[in-house]
């Protein structure tokens, strides 16, 4: 243990790490390069604020892969040499995530019961280890035991708390009358505005008040400091063709500027295990897995599936692929945690697992993963990503495969911006954090009256077809690439980098294969270019709020035109849908919709 006498009001000291080394899971032994026998300098200095100042309730928020289990369970160990608490009580999200944390408190000497339901406590257990589901169900029961002694209560995903009012209500029932607790947190908070319990908000000059984190080490720190691995996004683009509940046939191109409601179509559509897209793609993770155990012979990939259906057809594609069977993981499955833990120890390919392993869960071989969800939000994403980025060794690099969904490569080339709870919404009056709140809002109302008019002649949606395109790669902020075919030699290239590289030479390799890439197609005959052979970084994906705005111009422009030419909004619409083609302006590209402001341009001109 480190050696520091406590006092009430204790003096500035450093803690010596000296016993630390037996600590785990994502530590020493299995732990990240270089950290073996010490603790890394973000817990270091993480543990010195806490003793300097003895707060009751402290938030960490370090990325996953950091070690927030090593720095908590060192600070637990503290706290009990020196009788500050006399048992400790862990929350955590899942049953998996409980005893995974009475296993990695094990290892270093602290024994939490993770099958505790009532009663008295065996007095070989320091404490337990519960979920908030748990909590939610007898906050009383916790409450009486940290009345009983006291108690230091870890928090772990704190934001959970946050998932209904009942849960949150039932935390700060259980812990009021705890001795210390400490919150942890890997991801970006919540983007609703349920506050957290024993989570500090502070006011900012907007009036707004946010989060407020005791200690901070972000992925772009632990990337620094290489702790965590960088990680390329590979994005597959291609066309898709569904049936609306409507029944009309829509054909699309993803990536290419739509409504929010076709994207999303558009997405599920590519994630159906019928069409093409997904063998594809599975297809081209392998090849990439295969290309990454050369140099780590271990390393695992997984897919986060939508559903438990689709979990099993991803499964099925994996062995018609590559000849084995892949691991897979539901939720509803009693053996799900043994599963996984079979996984982490062995080293079989392929995991698929519906939402089960997306937050916390310790598997450091997985290098490869496969995107295949609709779940669009930062905090899911952040937390998929995350079971990617632990680092055993320096070089490993990771490989995450999506669609090109504007929503997604955005939170990709944001994997460094470090996010705090909102806890108020902007004031109407005021800047609002959503511009395009009222027209969504619109939106919705228009198509609920068209779903309504419809009524039972309403049909399912059907993914009708879908076929894939590599799109680009994204690493370090940066796009690169051309698209390609699946199986072509340009594909193959970016497919083919190696799994052990410094960042900087990611970097390289990924700039030598673009110009490679652009070089072939200027030779090839103009006949030939079937695909949009222009590099990444020249063509930007139009996020869905970028079409909004795009239609707002054009609104503006044609009431502009209203004025000058004396013809109602509607004719002008028709005679642009007519000269420029293209559909209603609600349903058209972000192209048609630029050449449609162009030509009114251009009418209101020659009337001047």
């Amino acid at each position: 243990m480190p050696v520091i006498p406590y006092t009430e009001s204790p003096e500035p000291e450093t803690v010596t790490t000296t016993a630390s080394h037996h600590l785990s899971p994502a530590f020493p032994g299995r732990a990240p390069w270089g950290t073996a026998n010490k603790l890394r300098a973000w817990q270091q200095g993480a543990l010195e604020r806490y003793v300097q100042e003895q707060p009751r309730d402290f938030l960490a928020v370090a990325t996953p892969g950091a070690g927030k289990t090593t720095f908590a369970l060192t600070l637990a160990s503290w706290l009990l040499h020196h009788h500050v608490v006399q048992q400790i009580t862990v929350v955590a999200p899942t049953e998996h995530l409980k005893k995974q944390w009475a296993d990695a408190a094990a290892r270093v000497g602290i024994k939490l019961d993770p099958d505790y339901s009532a009663g008295p406590l065996s007095r070989e257990y320091h404490g337990v280890a519960v979920t908030y589901a748990g909590v939610g169900v007898r906050p009383m029961l916790h409450r009486n035991r940290c009345e009983q002694r006291k108690t230091l209560v870890i928090l772990d995903e704190i934001h959970h708390a946050g998932d209904s009012k009942s849960w949150g209500e039932a935390c700060l029932e259980a812990f009021d009358p705890a001795t210390r607790r400490l919150a942890l947190t890997g991801t970006p908070f919540r983007s609703d505005t349920n506050p957290i319990p024993f989570v500090t908000y502070e006011e900012g000059n907007d009036g707004i008040r946010r989060s407020s984190a005791d200690y901070t080490y972000g992925y772009g720190n632990a990337l620094a400091d290489g702790v965590v691995r960088p990680v390329i996004f590979m994005s597959y683009s291609g066309n898709m063709r569904w049936r609306t509940k409507a029944g009309d046939e829509i054909a699309a191109r993803l990536g290419e500027p739509m409504t929010k409601d076709a994207i999303s179509q558009a997405w599920r559509t590519a994630l159906d295990p019928r069409g093409d897209w997904m063998p594809n793609v599975l297809r081209a993770a392998d090849q990439r897995l295969t290309e990454v155990r050369k140099a780590i012979p271990d390393a695992g990939a997984l897919v986060i599936a939508s559903d438990q259906d689709s979990a099993r057809a991803y499964a099925k594609l994996i062995r018609e692929i590559t000849g084995s069977k892949a691991t897979v993981v539901l939720s509803d499955d009693t053996g799900a945690s043994k599963r996984i833990d079979e996984f982490a120890e062995g080293d079989d390919r392929w995991m698929v697992a519906v939402r089960m392993v997306s937050e916390g869960v310790d598997v450091p071989r997985l290098a490869v993963g496969v995107y295949a969800t609709t779940i669009s939000t930062p905090l899911f994403f952040a937390q998929a990503v995350g079971r990617f980025v632990r680092s055993r060794r320096r070089g490993e690099t990771a490989s995450v495969f999506l669609p090109t969904i504007p929503m997604l490569l955005g939170f990709a080339n944001e994997m460094e911006v470090e996010r705090d709870h909102v806890l108020d919404k902007p004031k109407k009056d005021g800047e609002e954090e959503d511009p395009y709140a009222e027209s969504e809002q619109e939106m919705d109302e228009a198509n609920r009256e068209q779903d309504e008019d419809t009524g039972d002649d309403m049909l399912p949606f059907e993914a009708l077809e879908s076929d894939a395109v590599f799109d680009r790669v994204m690493y370090n902020g940066a796009e690169f690439g051309m698209q390609a075919h699946p199986g072509s030699e340009e594909e193959q290239d970016y497919l083919g980098i190696p799994g052990l590289l410094e960042p900087d030479q990611v970097q390289m390799l990924l700039q030598k294969r673009q110009a490679r890439q652009i070089a072939h197609s200027r030779q090839k005959p103009a006949e030939q270019a079937d695909l949009l052979e222009m590099p990444a970084e020249r063509r930007p994906v139009v996020s869905h709020k970028e079409l909004l705005e795009l239609r707002k111009s054009l609104n503006t422009m044609v009431g502009a035109y209203v004025h000058q030419s004396g013809k109602p909004h509607g004719v002008i619409h028709t005679e642009l849908r007519r000269v420029c083609g293209g559909p209603p302006s609600a349903e058209a590209t972000a192209g048609q919709l630029r050449e449609r402001i162009k030509k009114v341009q251009e009418w209101a001109t020659r009337m001047k």
